[in-house]
């Protein structure tokens, strides 16, 4: 059983197809990982809009993939980005996603064998 995502909205869609199912795992291993990298150099580099556009960009993978935690701090995370927020209000929330997207991520290469 997963502990980090959860795919039923992904079979919603689907009619249970596993297939499908696969392809929103692989997107999320491609994807969310490498706009993470970006929103951690947005941060670094106090450049709001790239850390806004990179949350903005997997906040509907983290709610399709059922990961109701990461997707509350991708909200936080783009809010900020939108507000310019200074980057002490916002390091901890993103170090929070940075490590629940790792486990997700380490989760869905064990459960399928990527």
């Amino acid at each position: 059983m997963a502990l980090y995502y959860n795919l039923s909205k992904v079979y919603a869609i689907s009619e249970n197809d596993v297939e499908f199912a696969r392809q929103i795992v692989t997107l999320f291993l491609e994807e969310v990982p490498a706009e993470m990298k970006n929103i951690k150099h947005g941060l670094e580099e106090k450049d709001h809009n790239k850390v806004y556009h990179a949350a903005h960009k997997i906040k509907p993978t983290l709610d399709l993939l059922g990961m109701d935690l990461a997707y509350e701090d991708v909200l936080a995370i783009e809010s900020w980005g939108r507000g310019n927020g200074k980057k002490k209000e916002i390091k901890d929330v993103v170090k929070s996603l940075k490590e629940y997207i790792s486990k997700t991520v380490k989760e869905l290469k064990k459960d399928y064998d990527l």
